[in-house]
């Protein structure tokens, strides 16, 4: 009977978590990966494989996935966030042991028939750790110095192996995402001041230690004409294809910068260049503008949580959405150099596909759990 009754609480507290949930953004994410799975069909020549098919596949599970993130208790995530930190720093280390090598860098390891990509479940394990350390510190203590030291070193741990891959694009997400739960943990706006000035200063040994290729993704952004069979060729092409869609594009199936393979690389980093040349400004704004339904849905759950924890994980998961979508964007209209970053739920990949889906499945965690009010010292239960 007790154990009959303990279960029926269970199911109960599911149930009424599962209520809870405001759909809309379920729904916001679904419609953008209906965008992803067209373009990566007209990407392969109006043909389902071999990316639309696996990516939809992908979708459906991870869907799971992401609901099943919203529905566990938000204090779980509180008590096991230095763990699952641990983990994906452990994959990163395994990695510069035993990395699989693709496309010049050493950025995956082999799971079983998976090919998992440690830096991309880092971005979110990185937001749940610095989320726990600034809950348990208190906002009226995350401004002093020292108290920086700890959440820079966690921060600064994996930005290093990453960009030892190397990954300039993550590793500036990385840094980037975490500034952003740093600043919304109560951080002054001057220290922020003092350590872009200071990587100012420190552009030159920085610049020195790129590698080869790196440095001519930055001068070739500058002047992409300098080398336009070589270093240029990606940004020159993606160019063409965002003119020539128009207002309206070319029609879907139509893009000739896609179809007669002109734009490399469009089922991954560039496919928001086959977007828009098929479907024009239209196309690319309407996705554009529910990307921003997506980032207003993520910073108002992140104001109306009662918990630190559950305020600063919405606002680290919301950035790195954000940052998904504004370095891909600005990657491919060339206003910055070219870096590896894909368009969430559009560019065809599992590993960035399971960090978007998990992205949102804490942001509905938090929202569910709105009104938790989790104390600085609570632990689990509590």
């Amino acid at each position: 009977m007790a154990l009959a009754a303990s279960l029926d609480r269970r199911e109960t507290t599911l149930r009424d978590r599962a209520a809870r949930i405001d759909w809309s953004l379920p729904l916001l994410v679904l419609v953008i990966a209906c965008f992803g799975f067209a373009v990566l069909f007209s990407a392969a020549e109006g043909r389902a494989a071999p990316s639309a098919r696996p990516q939809a596949i992908r979708f459906a599970v991870f869907a799971a996935f992401m609901l099943g993130i919203a529905l566990v208790d938000l204090r779980f995530w509180l008590r096991w966030a230095y763990a699952f930190y641990g983990a994906a720093l452990a994959l990163l280390v395994a990695v510069e042991a035993a990395g699989v090598v693709g496309g010049g860098a050493q950025r995956w390891i082999a799971l079983g028939p998976v090919a998992l990509q440690p830096s991309e479940v880092m971005k979110i394990a990185l937001t749940l750790a610095l989320a726990r350390y600034f809950h348990r510190l208190g906002a009226d203590e995350a401004g002093r110095l020292r108290a920086l030291l700890p959440p820079l070193a966690l921060a600064a741990a994996p930005a290093a192996l990453v960009l030892r891959q190397p990954d300039l694009g993550t590793t500036a997400m990385l840094v980037l995402g975490a500034l952003a739960v740093m600043f919304a943990a109560g951080v002054r706006w001057w220290k922020f001041a003092v350590a872009f000035a200071a990587a100012g200063a420190a552009a030159p040994l920085v610049w020195s230690q790129l590698h080869a290729y790196q440095r001519r993704r930055v001068l070739t952004f500058l002047d992409p004409e300098t080398d336009p069979l070589g270093a240029g060729y990606h940004i020159l092409q993606s160019k063409i294809a965002l003119g020539s869609g128009g207002l309206f594009g070319k029609g879907f199936l139509e893009g000739t910068q896609t179809h007669l393979s002109f734009l490399p690389e469009r089922h991954t980093d560039f496919v928001f260049a086959v977007l828009a040349e098929e479907l024009g400004l239209a196309g690319a704004g309407g996705l554009l503008l529910l990307y921003m339904a997506v980032f207003a849905c993520g910073f108002a759950i992140a104001l109306r949580a009662s918990s630190q924890f559950g305020r600063l994980l919405a606002v680290g998961v919301v950035t790195t959405l954000f940052l998904y979508v504004f370095i891909n964007v600005a990657m491919v209209t060339g206003l910055i150099p070219v870096v590896g970053v894909p368009l969430p739920l559009i560019s065809y990949g599992g590993t960035a596909m399971l960090t978007a889906m998990s992205a949102v499945g804490f942001l509905l965690c938090v929202q569910v759990h709105r009104d938790l009010a989790i104390g600085r010292g609570a632990g689990w239960p509590e």
